[in-house]
């Protein structure tokens, strides 16, 4: 009997389809081994030898799968064919004592009968070069962070945390909103006017130029300004200065790559970065579409020719135009494919009526893209209309367009919209209807969404892909960003205090070109271009001799207090703004000895707060009434005489009458933490089932648990080893 191993069930499940008798396929359940969590665990004065263990949730299946690999003819490590992917092969050798010289390692772009059958006929060894790239990466990242978190929690605030890329991104999107905060709005106005033509036939253009020179958009800055225009123009008569038509052609977009298809789903889906690559990894496991960690725009030719007789059979031969893209992206590996179906008969109807919805809209999104590739360019006929004064002092400008032949269009649809203009002749006569005019004001640049954050990041050559996502992810989770109206990514207050901090003494981690840089000597490892131990070694030595240096100059009061003109009531010192790890407060410059803090909104000014509700009810302990305070958990009732008397009266948890559906026994009651309200058994801590979307009545068709509304309007299965979701 052989042993398959893979990352994932869904991924095993999918291949046993491919597999006889002779195959077991089992799944490792991501990575085995890891760096421990409390130590630094890497050897920085022997060649950085880094001290992997086992992953504590990891051990029983560890055990099972050494069980099962000794009784096993041959081993077989199936994992994905990436960094990661070759590390997880390599971590399984050790972790379950395999013999490296006759454990096969296979790799496939897609998970189909052909890809599994060439496979196995293409077995190969562990690439050590691929896996001293992750380890470096692994390693690199650890030491950032092991070194300089715990700097950060002395000199800014307990809990921060520092990364490799982590801060770049933190640092991107602070400078984003500096650029927000110094942009100086400016008042403008737009021109445009209404015409007739002979044949009554009516269309709009705007003010182009005055006295032949095309005015700027601030050019008309005032009300006054273009009320004088106004008048001018109102009383002119116009003409059909000049018509200029071209035939544009629009060509598709390549195939997706993984940046690519985060920044689309982003922008016609919603969906955050870990968003789509956890749906993308689930249509891969499932067979529907190719590996989707990848850079590289290739298609095979299999799928070039399965597309054209898909495009000519149900649109026609003038619809299809074969096509390979060239990759731009520098580093890209192009052996691999861009992400595609894995078969063109597997259409997104498929999966429409399928209990989660999002693996259809993405899937659509990644079937659609891939087909329009090799299709015919859309032919637009483009025209551009003059209108001007009879002197030719003033000129008005207006365009149409007419899609002539969809192309592409008719599968991939774009903004691209038609605007017909009326049937016009240059030097003839138009009737001006009316002229006016509209305030405008310039706009600051947006704030990232998870889109432009990925496109700016690859720009930069900061991360990889694969990294994008996690990261993103990180910066959120660890409170440096908070996802404001429409997603985007707004910096917290601490945000700007680590930030400042990094940019003035330790430049090089948030540097944009010693990132790329670093990404840069990372792929020549995996190339085996270069020594993984020296490119830790060139990076350590200054770093680790910086973080000493900046342990005794550093001063935490320097860096998160700041002065100001109040006075604390209780004891007579200044007050002074803080910066914790929550946001900006208030408080007495003689601390310890005086306690006093004050909140304040994001302007610097202090909340005021409201004075708590005396209640009826008496205090068990003293007697004083007891009265209604807001803690950092939500409202709560205690003792009128606090800090003497500290009595909190415990509220009954509230039951919904729902059954917990992992105990059975235990009932689901609202509860509250530091994040806000969420849902658990009262059976905790024998039962730990708990989620933060509201319950719905039904329950999931796949599993039985219950369904919750989530924030994207979504209701989804509360059970976290469960997919479903619906619309």
């Amino acid at each position: 009997m052989q042993l398959v191993i893979v990352e994932s069930p869904t991924k095993a499940k999918t291949i046993k389809q491919f597999l006889g008798k002779d195959y077991i396929v089992e799944s490792s359940f991501g990575h085995v081994r890891d760096l421990p969590q409390k130590e630094l665990a890497i050897n920085t004065e022997n060649n950085f030898e880094a001290k992997y263990v086992i992953i504590p949730k990891a051990k029983k299946n560890v055990a099972a799968l050494k069980e099962k690999a000794k009784k096993s003819t041959e081993v077989i490590l199936a994992t994905d064919e990436d960094r990661e992917g070759e590390a997880i092969a390599w971590h399984l050798v050790k972790a379950l004592d395999l013999d490296e010289s006759k454990t096969k390692r296979i790799v496939f772009h897609e998970i189909t009968k052909e890809a599994i059958e060439n496979a196995f006929n293409n077995p190969r060894g562990i690439d050590m070069n691929l896996v001293n790239a992750q380890q470096a990466r692994r390693i690199l990242d650890r030491l950032v962070g092991y070194k300089l978190s715990p700097l950060l929690w002395k000199k800014v605030a307990r809990g921060l945390s520092a990364g490799r890329v982590q801060s770049v991104v933190v640092r991107l999107i602070v400078e984003k909103e500096r650029e927000i905060q110094n942009f100086k709005i400016e008042e403008y106005w737009e021109v445009s006017g209404d015409f007739k033509t002979p044949r009554n036939e009516k269309f709009s253009a705007k003010l182009q130029k005055i006295n032949n020179k095309t005015i700027d958009k601030l050019e008309i800055k005032s009300e006054k300004e273009a009320d004088e225009l106004l008048k001018i123009l109102s009383g002119q008569n116009y003409y059909i200065a000049d018509i200029i038509k071209k035939e544009i052609s629009r060509n598709p977009l390549p195939p997706f790559t993984t940046s690519t298809l985060q920044q689309e789903a982003n922008r016609r889906l919603g969906f955050s970065a870990k968003q789509t690559m956890m749906i993308a990894q689930q249509l891969y496991e499932t067979g529907f579409i190719t590996y989707m960690r990848t850079d590289s725009l290739n298609l095979s030719q299999k799928f070039i020719g399965e597309s054209a007789d898909y495009i000519k059979n149900n649109l026609g031969n003038n619809y299809s135009e074969t096509r390979n893209f060239k990759t731009k992206s520098k580093g890209a590996q192009e052996a691999h494919e861009a992400i595609r179906p894995t078969e063109i008969s597997k259409t997104p109807a498929q999966l429409k009526d399928g209990p989660n919805k999002n693996h259809f809209k993405l899937y659509q999104l990644i079937w659609q893209r891939a087909i329009a590739s090799q299709m015919s360019p859309a032919k637009l006929d483009a025209t551009s209309v003059d209108i001007n004064t009879k002197d030719d002092k003033y000129a008005f400008k207006t365009n149409g367009q007419i899609i002539k032949f969809d192309g592409f269009l008719k599968f991939y649809p774009s903004s691209t919209k038609e605007e017909i203009l009326p049937k016009m002749e240059k030097g003839e006569s138009v009737d001006c209807i009316k002229i006016g005019h509209l305030q405008k004001f310039t706009q600051p640049p947006a704030r990232y969404s998870d889109a432009t954050l990925v496109k700016t990041l690859e720009e930069k050559g900061i991360g990889r892909p694969s990294t994008y996502a996690p990261t993103i992810s990180t910066v959120v989770e660890r409170g440096y960003a908070e996802r404001v109206e429409n997603k985007r990514l707004k910096p917290t207050d601490i945000a700007f205090v680590v930030n400042d901090l990094l940019m003035e003494h330790f430049t090089n981690i948030v540097d944009y070109n010693f990132t790329a840089k670093m990404e840069d000597d990372l792929d020549k490892i995996a190339e085996g271009k270069h020594k993984w131990q020296e490119i830790l070694k060139k990076f350590y030595e200054p770093f680790s001799k910086n973080i000493a240096v900046k342990e005794k100059e550093l001063s935490k009061k320097n860096i998160t207090e700041e002065k100001t003109d109040k006075i604390c009531e209780k004891c007579g010192n200044g007050m002074v703004i803080k910066v914790g790890k929550f946001g900006k407060f208030l408080a007495c410059s003689n601390y310890p000895k005086c306690k006093n803090t004050k909140k304040i909104d994001s302007h610097g000014k202090e909340v005021v707060k409201e004075k708590p509700q005396i209640l009826e009810e008496k205090c068990p302990d003293c007697g004083a009434n007891l009265v209604m305070r807001q803690g950092r958990y939500g409202s709560f009732k205690g003792c009128s005489k606090y800090p003497v008397c500290k009595y909190i009266k415990k509220e009954a948890q509230k039951d919904l009458n729902l059954v917990c559906p992992k105990c059975k026994t235990g009932k689901i009651v609202i509860k509250r933490s530091r994040k806000g309200i969420f849902y658990g058994c009262n059976q905790y801590p024998e039962c730990d089932f708990a989620f933060w979307g509201k319950p719905v009545e039904e329950k999931c068709p796949k599993c039985g648990f219950f369904l919750i509304e989530i924030k994207n309007g979504e209701t989804k299965c509360s059970n976290k080893e469960c997919d479903y979701t619906k619309d």
